[in-house]
């Protein structure tokens, strides 16, 4: 189903101007310039090496930039990434160590108290709206061993909506999952947005441009127009000549070239 975009009037999240990032002395991320509004529900694709997770990276605060400004909610990302909350691609866990659905989600109130402070009750309250959200409640005591890839990723959810985050950063949330599965995941995500603004990264075109409200193309500079339209000039210069077979994949989403001028 497609779905409108957010209006001009909603309150800007997360602005990034003229940003430039990377590792040592090599750019990752070139001119990059985004602002995200309040709600906004957007797909970022592009190839592997392209710059995603480093892009997730200055935003989380794990890698600064090089050159540009980022703020969060009007901070700067220090102060800013505390109304942030991060879904890795997957949950990593060693099967032999004994810990529970429950006790993975109150991970995600550690930022919300003092070293060796015990949970509170209201710990406690946020990690039980957590599990219910996402529709795990009922097996809270289940060790996540015995889980499914599916109930996993949406544990790693949880976890990040017991921070009580206005941001949610997600990075490829289905990868590996069946059908029925990233299905629901993206149902779930649907729901979430009605008061959270989401920023996902992907490969799958297809998928996400089914379910999010914008989508943008990285490949070292984001080609993004605010719209859920991905154009062949888009797709030309986040894949290059490889782009045949991605717009076979997702006709309903290409529109005719246009010009991308002053686009970073």
């Amino acid at each position: 189903m497609r779905q409108t975009k957010t209006t001009d009037t909603s309150q800007e999240v997360i602005s990034i101007e003229n940003l430039w990032a990377g590792y040592e002395q090599e750019a990752i991320l070139e001119n990059i310039n985004l602002s995200v509004k309040e709600r906004d529900y957007i797909g970022i694709i592009g190839p592997n090496g392209g710059g995603k997770t480093t892009l997730f990276r200055v935003l989380l605060g794990l890698l600064p930039p090089q050159q540009g400004k980022v703020h969060i909610m009007g901070r700067n990302v220090k102060k800013g990434r505390r109304y942030m909350g991060y879904v890795p691609q997957a949950m990593e866990f060693d099967p032999e160590f004994p810990i529970n659905v429950w006790d993975v989600v109150h991970m995600g109130r550690l930022g919300k108290r003092r070293l060796l402070k015990p949970y509170s009750n209201q710990d406690n309250q946020k990690v039980e709206e957590a599990l219910r959200q996402v529709g795990l409640l009922n097996l809270r005591t289940r060790p996540i061993s015995e889980l499914s890839g599916g109930q996993r990723q949406r544990v790693s959810i949880a976890r990040a909506l017991a921070a009580e985050p206005k941001i949610l950063l997600l990075d490829e949330p289905t990868t590996s999952l069946d059908k029925q599965a990233y299905t629901s995941i993206y149902e779930l995500l649907g729901e979430l947005n009605e008061y959270m603004t989401i920023l996902m990264i992907s490969h799958d075109i297809g998928v996400v441009s089914s379910h999010v409200k914008t989508v943008g193309c990285l490949n070292r500079r984001l080609y993004y127009h605010g719209d859920h339209q991905v154009t062949r000039e888009m797709l030309e210069k986040a894949y290059g000549g490889s782009v045949q077979q991605i717009v076979h994949s997702v006709p309903q989403r290409i529109l005719a070239e246009h010009d991308t001028e002053g686009q970073s």
